[in-house]
């Protein structure tokens, strides 16, 4: 069998690459990467014979409809930016697949993916990914589903890469068009605005009680579908603290705005002119907690009485796992984890869905498991419905 994997020299897809090597058993695994100085480095320091590195442009959507068929499995570690194009190039050539993010036309493609019997899953991370698991191992444990409440830490610096520093920007950005749909409830989407819904949850040793608020995240848009018995889906989630109040002043001084500036002579928007800047302030790839933390709480019926489902996550601190690796990791493995249940014939499901419908639970959570990352499991009856 044979693998490729783009952007696999980037910041975070670096680590499914490495995951690869070290558990997969692929024949050959190609690391495509538009730098490709960086990946020919990484191939190297690796030392697997069976990873080949080769240059790779995303914005050539042709020089995918060549490459894809090649492989037996296409992993998609790119900005979310070109999560539709890898998706839709998958589709047109019948090649599994799956990515970190997803945007909602991605599922549009379902009818044509199990036309062909093929499995393309979009947003297999941390969160989305490990998150949309915890719920489907919550499903197997109950009768109904009524509410899910997800919670992530992300602790990292602010621009550890151009397509991360751009994902925080837009989960702060109060013009985007997702604020209009953050969260499921009773029938209906809420519109929130940023720095919302604060509450205060307890994640795992390493970054300890923080508030997270409401953010537009996957989870809130594909459990309800997958569990229509869900009154309630919701996602929060925070970053460091330093990173949380620089970026509510960015916000409330309107520089997250799309509004456009002149700088120098150079028309752009706002929001554009701050990525420039934090990218080029080193500042901003500085973090004293390189971490992730995520606990998810499901509410539903078992036996007729209403019961708690609570997963939290925890990992090796960042003195074992290598510095910003300890993010890191907790993103890239579980995009590895899945490629290679995809390849071994264990996905539940075809067409384009997402991770809760299309990963088995049991054997995801082992793989975790192997590499470190573990999930406490707490369930909790609290009385008759």
């Amino acid at each position: 069998m044979r693998a490729l994997v783009l952007g696999g020299a980037g910041a975070v897809c670096k680590e499914t690459t490495r995951d690869l090597a070290a558990y997969s058993n692929f024949d050959e695994i190609v690391v495509a990467d538009y730098n490709l100085d960086a990946v020919t480095r990484l191939v190297e320091s690796i030392g697997d014979p069976r990873l080949k590195p080769i240059f790779f442009n995303a914005d050539d959507y042709k020089s995918m409809l060549n490459l894809f068929p090649q492989f037996d499995i296409v992993i998609n570690g790119l900005p979310f930016k070109y999560d539709l194009a890898v998706n839709t190039a998958c589709v047109e050539v019948g090649v599994n697949g799956l990515d970190l993010s997803s945007e909602d036309p991605q599922f549009d493609l379902h009818e044509e993916a199990l036309a062909k019997g093929m499995t393309f899953i979009p947003g297999v991370g941390a969160t989305p990914g490990v998150t949309n698991m915890m719920v489907r191992r919550a499903a197997e444990a109950l009768d109904e589903l009524h509410e899910v409440e997800v919670f992530f830490a992300a602790f990292r610096s602010l621009a550890p890469a151009p397509g991360l520093l751009r994902t925080t920007l837009w989960e702060f950005n109060p013009e985007e068009g997702e604020r209009d749909a953050v969260y499921f409830e009773d029938g209906e989407w809420h519109a929130t605005p940023p720095m919302s819904g604060g509450i205060c949850v307890r994640f795992h040793e390493h970054i300890g009680e923080q508030m997270v608020y409401y953010v537009p995240h996957d989870e809130a848009n594909t459990l309800p579908e997958s569990y229509p018995t869900l009154r309630r889906a919701a996602v929060r989630g925070c970053f460091p603290p330093h990173v949380m109040e620089l970026m509510g002043a960015l916000m409330r001084g309107g520089l997250l705005s799309a509004r456009e500036v002149t700088i120098g002579g150079e028309t752009m928007p706002t929001i554009d002119a701050v990525a420039r800047l934090l990218w080029e302030n080193p500042a901003s790839k500085e973090n004293p907690v390189w971490a992730y933390g995520l606990v998810v709480q499901v509410t539903g019926v078992r036996n007729g009485r209403k019961t708690v489902c609570t997963y939290r996550n925890h990992h090796p601190p960042q003195e074992e796992w290598g510095g910003e690796s300890a993010y890191f990791k907790n993103v890239g493995i579980p995009l590895s984890i899945g490629a290679q249940l995809i390849a071994n014939g264990q996905a539940t499901a075809r067409g384009v869905v997402p991770p809760e419908q299309a990963l088995p639970s049991q054997p995801f959570f082992r793989e975790l498991q192997k590499r470190g990352i573990t999930v406490e499991e707490r369930i909790v009856e609290e009385g008759i419905v």
